[in-house]
């Protein structure tokens, strides 16, 4: 059972993964590499945390498989996460990333063969509708909110076979084993993406600053918040730790227009499309205790 601690985490992990978009957009090679980057520096930190900490690499050659697997889908998961950033903006893609509740709501009880709960799909029906108001009007950045959507479907994703997974595995070696995934994934996939692209040379050398910028998502954002977003995951539901992501719009549309500034200014529409989306956060609580309880007493 989650604790109030549990929440704090929670919370606290939310705002740095909410700071994980600025941090991706200051970095000015492109997505792909970003990614290619991030992901061998997060799997060598975690081994370095695991050696540290005596803890073992060991795990059966079908958990491999699987975890390398999904590290495929959180690659995938980051490059259209940071993709919609730069088609777009910050606050663009973080609002199409909050449309993870309605994914979550839909593919938990799909995936683990438990009842779909009416509250939850209600409140993913509330993020569809703040996310149609923001498409209703003229909207320039379809593509790059399309992008974030992705994002957070593959985020709901993951999260769903990492609670699975979970059970059975260190967190820690979950983390390392799936950033070996996304590492292998980019790689295979970053010929394809000069061809496709008609990119002329791919930027495998990035900046001093980028470097710098790339550690501390790889080492802040990854190998700590993600190791204690999969060890909560024994403890609270898929779509809790979803729908608490939706503050991570709150947290990194704030920063960014401290940040960038005029960049990230929207119209009206926008913002009233956001906090219809966000406004299933607060009542998640509520209608949880009441329905779950109803369940119990039932």
């Amino acid at each position: 059972m989650a604790s109030s601690s549990d929440y704090f985490k929670l919370h606290f992990i939310v705002f740095l993964w909410g700071f994980s978009a600025i941090l991706g957009k200051l970095v000015t090679v492109p997505a792909v590499e970003l990614v290619f980057y991030r992901s061998i520096f997060a799997a060598i930190g975690m081994a370095g945390v695991i050696a540290a900490t005596r803890g073992s690499f060991r795990v059966s050659s079908a958990d491999l498989g699987y975890m390398l697997l999904i590290g495929f889908i959180v690659a995938l998961h980051w490059l259209t996460f940071f993709g919609s950033a730069r088609v777009a903006n910050v606050s663009v893609s973080l609002v199409g990333f909050a449309t993870n509740s309605l994914w979550a709501a839909l593919l938990e009880p799909w995936f683990n063969k438990t009842r779909l709960k009416k509250y939850e799909l209600v409140l993913g029906l509330v993020v569809l509708l703040g996310l149609y108001i923001i498409f209703s009007f003229d909207f320039q950045y379809k593509w790059g909110l399309f992008l974030g959507v992705v994002a957070g479907f593959t985020s709901a994703l993951f999260s769903v076979f990492n609670s699975r997974l979970v059970k059975r595995v260190a967190p820690r070696s979950i983390t390392f084993y799936e950033m070996i995934g996304v590492f292998i994934s980019t790689g295979l996939f970053l010929p394809i993406y000069q061809f496709a692209g008609g990119t002329e040379e791919l930027h495998l050398i990035p900046s001093g600053m980028d470097l710098f910028y790339i550690a501390v998502l790889a080492g802040v954002c990854s190998v700590y918040a993600y190791t204690v977003a999969v060890e909560l995951m024994k403890r609270v539901s898929v779509f809790m730790i979803q729908l608490t992501l939706n503050l991570e719009p709150v947290y990194g549309i704030i920063m960014a227009v401290i940040i960038f500034g005029q960049e990230e200014k929207m119209n009206v529409n926008f913002y009233i499309g956001t906090v219809i989306i966000l406004s299933a956060v607060a009542f998640y609580p509520l209608l949880k205790k009441r329905f779950d309880k109803t369940v119990l007493i039932d």
